[in-house]
């Protein structure tokens, strides 16, 4: 039990921090939300590609699911920046001088 919840949150960094080095420009997320919306996508990817009807006959390490993965991870990181939006103290062009 605590060694798969260990993995998974190992996992979720790794996809969390492919996922914020493939997407441009900057995100400000933390490590801890990155982590999250990492195993969340790890999971939801593993999840659709088993669904999709992928099977690893030949064993060994399942790149397709860990890709897509991946790129689940890159659009929960950009819902996830566009829902909190970069907050800001001041805004464009309201400098009082």
């Amino acid at each position: 039990m605590i060694g798969t919840i260990l993995s998974a949150l190992i996992i979720g960094l790794i996809v969390g921090a492919l996922a914020r080095l493939i997407m441009p420009g900057k995100q400000n997320i933390g490590v801890i939300m990155t982590v999250i919306l990492g195993a969340l996508g790890a999971f939801i990817g593993s999840w659709l590609t088993y669904q999709l009807g992928y099977s690893n006959s030949n064993g060994g390490w399942e790149v397709i699911p860990f890709l897509v993965g991946i790129i689940v991870a890159i659009v929960l990181i950009a819902i996830y920046v566009g829902i909190t939006g970069r907050k800001s103290g001041t805004t464009r062009g309201s400098a009082v001088r």
